[in-house]
């Protein structure tokens, strides 16, 4: 158990393990629910921090577990789920933790440790298919729940993984096709950057690999119009030390600014490496979106770190106290496409921000709207936690952030277009007056009003970390 006397209100929200429950209608608690919104939101975070006494090394490590909220012609109905890894069975039957992960060794002398196994969290990102949804781990294969009740199916090669391939946390579906994009660095005696196209219904149907120079940590890519890029910044692991079990995965990582940041720019139809180009360091987790010009350059839109720093802050978020300064902002670079150059560098939101979203049907388009969450005016963001659902237009280069409540915290905005090719903006958040979650849902052109809908969740959501939408049609 944390001592959260001298701690901020979002602090309660990971303090202890979340509560699974099974399918559950929601009470409204303000306003009503959009006639048009049929479909479900999923959600996935860790879930966990805490077991037999022991807090994790990392946010990362924490066991990954699903929200879904269902609506239909009913109203709405929630369902929360740990997902049923193999290592969050053996650790729960033993009430301790038993792997090494990102910020974790696993317990025992070292020498024991060497080649052991991480555990697959499943607690990054979802993936809603036709008949199943995959919970993504950047680290390992995704796992199949039931698109209803978030039962654990098993883990999912989707027909062309081989045993060591990784399955990263951040596909891409273009809009017109359905083909799913994605990506897993598989570490070795070669570290090699492997890429995959698979159908609508998840089967990989094309891969691609290139070798990289050491061990890299990439947690996202863009794709832009015709293209497939990559940022790889200037981090990387001693996979000796990792694997040795004398530093965890997160504590091997070392940050060499003078490596810089390397650009790599693929062919989305042949997956091939058109042109790789190294820049200035920084760091970024998270892409917005990408497209091409008018004049043929790439438009790369993505949330600009100058260190990593930020690692070290999301590590304090499991100690339910940060008090690293880690800003992140909203910047877009333009580049050429035949020598990966950098032409301009623009940022867009002079604010400390995360979790860029667009509407779906934009993917690989010019897009109008990022959706984010950003942090409060006025706070020291040392202490807080993103929070603030906003909208940047880029036709106007204006912000619009949501009113805030006091120690009420939101997760990623997720973009849910109506038939007016407008929408909603759906987000959960937890309300730390009051120690409970709830779903909100709000107009996407009116940002700032009070939400159409608020409505109550059984027990308390955790800070999460990505989500989508599936929509009943």
């Amino acid at each position: 158990m944390l001592n959260i006397s001298s701690q901020k209100p979002w602090s309660k929200a990971v303090n202890t393990p979340a509560t699974e429950f099974s399918l559950t209608s929601l009470p409204i608690l303000s306003g009503s629910i959009p006639e048009l919104l049929r479909g479900t939101l999923y959600r996935n975070g860790p879930g966990r921090l805490e077991r037999g006494g022991q807090r994790v090394g990392h946010w990362f490590d924490g066991d990954g577990a699903i929200l879904g909220v269902h609506f239909t012609n009913d109203g709405a109905s929630a369902v929360y789920r740990y997902v049923q890894t193999e290592g969050y069975q053996k650790e729960t039957e033993a009430n301790q933790y038993l792997y090494p992960n990102y910020g974790m060794t696993a317990p025992g002398a070292f020498w024991k440790s060497w080649g052991k196994t991480y555990k697959n969290s499943a607690n990054t990102a979802v993936l809603a298919l036709s008949d199943r949804l995959l919970a993504l781990w950047e680290g390992g294969y995704p796992h199949t729940l039931n698109l209803q009740t978030l039962e654990t199916i098993g883990t999912d090669d989707l027909s062309g993984l081989e045993q060591n391939d990784a399955f990263s946390a951040h596909p891409k579906i273009d809009p017109v096709t359905g083909d799913i994009y994605n990506f897993g660095v598989s570490a070795g005696q070669n570290t090699l950057l492997k890429l995959y196209r698979s159908d609508k219904t998840g089967k990989i149907r094309q891969k691609q690999a290139i070798p990289l120079q050491g061990l890299p940590l990439i947690h996202d890519f863009v794709i832009a119009g015709k293209y497939i890029v990559f940022f790889i910044s200037p981090v990387r692991v001693n996979l000796f030390l990792a694997l040795a079990g004398f530093k965890s995965f997160g504590d091997a990582m070392t940050w060499k600014p003078n490596l810089g940041t390397q650009i790599l720019i693929f062919d989305r139809q042949t997956l091939n490496l058109v042109t790789q180009n190294t820049v200035d360091s920084w760091f970024q987790w998270h892409y917005t979106n990408g497209y091409v010009e008018n004049d043929r350059s790439i438009v790369i839109e993505f949330v600009r770190y100058q260190d990593f720093q930020t690692n070290q802050y999301l590590k304090e978020v499991a100690t339910g106290k940060t008090q690293t300064l880690s800003l992140g902002k909203l910047t877009q670079i333009r580049l050429n496409p035949q020598t990966g150059q950098i032409i301009n560098t623009n940022t867009l939101i002079d604010r400390g921000c995360e979790f860029p979203v667009i509407p779906s049907h934009h993917v690989g388009k010019q897009h109008q709207d990022t959706y984010l969450l950003v942090h409060p005016d006025g706070v020291d963001i040392r202490e807080e936690i993103l929070g603030i659902p906003a909208k940047y237009n880029h036709v106007t280069q204006t912000l619009t952030v949501a009113t805030r409540e006091k120690n009420c915290y939101a997760s990623e905005p997720i973009f849910v277009s109506n038939s007016d090719k407008q929408g909603w903006v759906l987000t959960i958040v937890y309300d730390g007056n009051n120690h409970h979650s709830e779903v909100r849902i709000y107009d996407s052109e009116h940002l700032e009003n009070e939400p159409i809908c608020r409505l109550g969740l059984p027990s308390v959501i955790p800070p999460s970390f990505h989500g989508t939408w599936k929509s009943a049609t």
